[in-house]
């Protein structure tokens, strides 16, 4: 178990109902770019670029209409421009890195990679800069997950492989590890951190880093279906971005960095379920078997994270 506090104001109940909404979400929005490529020419760029713009008004009205909290301690400067920018860069890399990697390799080989690195880049990356254990449970919950990841998506089929694509894969896992890290780091010691505030400013800086690629991919959609193109963009906004990194960054700041890598693993879950029932793909016995495996190393990692929060409690009550 993590030898690091929980984040003072937030339980690790809320925190993991919080990581499971936003990982749910998450699942939405392919089925929602889907539609969006299926009616209009909008490329995944721009696309990403209008997810991160349209997520930073509704979160900037957000921040302008909610009620004034009680003060947080104070944080410096310097602590806020490196949460700010390297939340920013982190969601740039990860998202236009993903895109590019189903681009030269497929969507399965694109997912499978990003998401099945960005556990294990996660669990290196908190054990090198914050001393987290997974423990024997722990890895047995991640390889779980990765197990169960690798069934949901190998198992519709072969596909080419390319390695620039891999590549791209990995670099998009980074991406998504160093976001993780961060939040993770920044918010041991709970030094005055805003989840709702991180989200609106992160997406600014990720909406300017795109930009240019977006604007040379084209911006404006072409379309004979131009009301069902912009209400799927809105809903993109809306939920799995505003309402989804919102949650997420205010749950990760509280539990394990190496937790939360596997419980956003239900985005596919949410995913494939989306693509059996909305979308009419069919259901197979991998996609069974997989999610299953997915869901139980998530129940096991949160019922792990549940029992350590309660022992922690109980050693730090007597002091």
């Amino acid at each position: 178990m993590s030898n690091a506090s929980v984040v003072p104001g937030l339980s690790v109940g809320r925190s993991l109902f919080y990581l499971i909404v936003a990982g749910v979400a998450w699942g939405t929005a392919g089925a929602a770019a889907s539609l969006v490529f299926l009616v209009s020419d909008l490329g995944p760029l721009a696309l990403s670029f209008w997810r991160c713009a349209g997520g930073l008004v509704l979160l900037l009205g957000a921040l302008a209409v909610r009620r004034r909290r009680a003060p947080r301690a104070a944080e410096s400067r310097r602590r806020r421009l490196l949460r700010i920018l390297g939340t920013g860069a982190g969601l740039t890399v990860f998202q236009s890195a993903y895109f590019a990697a189903v681009e030269v390799t497929g969507l399965a080989v694109g997912t499978v990679v990003t998401l099945g690195a960005g556990p294990v880049l996660i669990a290196l990356g908190a054990r090198l800069t914050l001393g987290e254990r997974l423990g024997r449970g722990g890895v047995v919950a991640v390889t779980g997950a990765l197990a169960g990841l690798a069934v949901l998506v190998l198992g519709s089929g072969g596909v080419a492989v390319r390695p620039a694509g891999v590549a791209l894969a990995v670099l998009s896992a980074a991406g998504y590890a160093m976001v993780t890290l961060l939040t993770r780091r920044l918010g041991r010691d709970g030094g005055g951190a805003d989840a709702l505030a991180t989200s609106t400013w992160a997406f600014a800086v990720g909406a300017v880093g795109l930009l240019p690629m977006a604007a040379a991919e084209g911006l404006v959609p072409h379309t004979a279906e131009l009301a069902k193109v912009v209400g799927l963009l809105a809903y993109v906004a809306a939920v799995p971005t505003a309402l989804a990194y919102a949650l997420y960054f205010a749950g990760a700041a509280a539990v394990r960095a190496a937790t939360v890598s596997v419980v956003m693993l239900l985005e596919p879950v949410s995913a494939a379920v989306i693509a059996v029932t909305v979308l009419g793909e069919r259901l197979t016995g991998a996609t069974v078997g997989g999610t299953l495996l997915l869901l139980g190393a998530v129940a096991g990692l949160a019922v792990a994270e549940a029992r350590g929060a309660v022992g922690r409690r109980r050693v730090e009550a007597p002091a």
